[in-house]
């Protein structure tokens, strides 16, 4: 797996003939449900909230849901490890952990729809938990669904997979932003006339469209690497699972005891640091974190070193993952390839995070925004994925990776010009079809790269602790974009991500020289 760059190079009649494949087309499917739940617990569920009078600082309390995205590495090895009573026999293992994810997914859905946070606050705490539901099984699904993608076929198909994945993701999130709010004001709903049914069939309605992703679920075949024996018996794996449910129970007494004494702690610190509050802010809940995870580890470390769980169980389904990748490629070129993974949408993610301010920043209207970045940039998006894919096959995962990050980086440049021309949509246009095609490229050739780099005995672990580190530092310095704005101006923050491309480029060269 690690000939990235040696590839033969294919004709153009067995690229196209690729995209026939069952494989290939039941991926934009599983895209697809993939794709459908994320807008419901940011965007379009916000929007919900404020309609119905929910304060702006308690609508913030659900991003919270989201930490399911970010953490999923700590279970995946469960996912991986544990088979499911009835369903990994008849369906499975990948298939059958699917189909329960879906199930999970589409409750949470309906439990939201059934929750109308205007009731008062009791409603606003289901509804939070409800978010938090359906962020845990929709990160879950992520991990099945990684892990069926890169089994279910050859290495050379690995680029088409990723492609029609990651169109079929954008169409869900298309129908779960714009669908959704397209859905409730037709029904009749505004900020001036709140109306709970109008946002509950539009909620209903996402729960009946993931049915598409559980049909998918049931006509697809198992990738022969799912059919697993499982060694262990039922007691092992209970023991097993109670690890990892005292390892969750000690992260949130840990993280949520402590929320007043960090309050406290912030208040007194920020009395000191006056000016510097959100940075204070910022290391203060690091800690929190940290500390959280540190006392979780811990907590499993003790319990599987008093034997509570087979100790082999527990170092093949955490440990084991680790070891293999820095086997395979060696300390030096693994640290390499962790540092592409955690840089490499650096420059996208960093700007991308303050781009609507931009706009609005800029004079364009909501209307504009919605329809140029959004809807005509998803297309876009579309077709630079179609490309990326296709390039891919012909020509090498690291040839197209450079590619895919130059471009992401040179497009940068755009913004800087539309930042001195100021309210010109035809520019607007032209900048969010350079970007998002480049975008395009630059996911497919990243996505096909990093399911190269795992192995096929620990697949929803490694891609799931790859795919939750390429997205941790671009967000964490996302998060001081709009103070970076604020002291530079636009012009220079956008040199400053284009200028974040570089590194990226050269560590793109390194690991092809050593994956040769």
């Amino acid at each position: 797996m690690n000939n990235q760059g040696s590839a033969p190079k294919k004709t153009w009649h067995q690229t196209m003939q690729a995209w026939t494949r069952p494989q290939v087309m039941a991926m934009l499917f599983l895209g697809f449900s993939a794709g459908l739940p994320i807008w419901l617990i940011f965007s379009t569920l916000s929007l919900w909230l404020r309609e119905a009078g929910v304060s702006r600082s308690a609508v913030t309390f659900f991003s919270w849901a989201a930490l399911g995205y970010s953490f999923k590495f700590i279970w995946a090895p469960l996912i991986d490890t544990l088979p499911l009573p009835f369903l990994t026999k008849k369906l499975g293992r990948r298939r059958g952990w699917l189909l329960v994810t879906q199930v999970a997914v589409i409750t949470a859905i309906c439990l939201m729809a059934l929750t109308d946070p205007a009731a008062g606050q009791q409603n606003i705490t289901i509804m939070a938990l409800a978010a938090v539901m359906l962020g845990f099984s929709s990160a879950s699904q992520d991990i099945v669904i990684d892990a069926y993608r890169i089994e279910c076929a050859e290495q050379d198909l690995q680029a088409l997979l990723a492609s029609t994945y990651i169109t079929g993701y954008r169409i869900g999130m298309l129908v779960a932003g714009a669908g959704v709010l397209y859905l409730a004001d037709w029904i009749g709903t505004s900020k001036e006339a709140y109306n709970y049914l109008a946002w509950q069939y539009s909620y209903f309605a996402m729960a009946v469209v993931m049915l598409i992703g559980v049909a998918t679920t049931l006509v697809i075949a198992e990738p022969e690497t799912g059919k697993k024996d499982f060694a262990y018996s039922a007691f092992h794996y209970l023991r097993f699972l109670f690890i990892f449910i005292c390892g969750v129970t000690a992260f949130v007494a840990v993280f949520f005891l402590s929320a007043s004494l960090v309050a406290d702690i912030k208040n007194s610190v920020n009395g000191l640091m006056t000016g510097h509050a959100k940075l204070v802010s910022f290391v203060i809940e690091t800690a929190r974190l940290a500390m959280a995870i540190f006392c979780a580890l811990t907590t499993g470390a003790t319990l599987a070193y008093l034997k509570v769980a087979d100790r082999e169980m527990v170092r093949q389904a955490y440990i084991r993952p680790l070891t293999d990748f820095l086997v395979r490629y060696g300390i030096h070129t693994a640290l390499l390839l962790l540092a592409l993974i955690g840089l490499y949408r650096i420059s996208d993610i960093v700007l991308g995070v303050i781009s609507n301010v931009f706009y609005q920043d800029l004079g364009f209207s909501k209307s504009v925004i919605a329809s140029v970045t959004k809807t005509f940039g998803l297309f876009m998006t579309i077709a630079g994925c179609f490309l990326g894919g296709v390039l891919t096959v012909r020509h090498g995962v690291i040839k197209i990776l450079f590619l895919g990050a130059l471009l992401s980086s040179v497009t940068n440049l755009l913004f800087m010009l539309l930042a001195a021309v100021g309210d010109n949509i035809i520019l607007l246009t032209f900048v969010i079809a350079a970007d998002n095609l480049s975008a395009g490229i630059a996911t497919t050739a990243f996505v096909a790269f990093l399911s190269s780099l795992t192995s096929i005995s620990f697949t929803a672990v490694q891609y799931a602790i790859f795919s939750s580190l390429m997205t941790l530092l671009p967000k964490l310095l996302g998060g001081y974009s709009g103070t970076m704005v604020t002291a530079w101006g636009y012009e220079w923050f956008f040199l400053m991500t284009t200028l974040m491309g570089g590194p990226v480029l050269i560590l793109i060269w390194l690991a092809g020289k050593r994956l040769k």
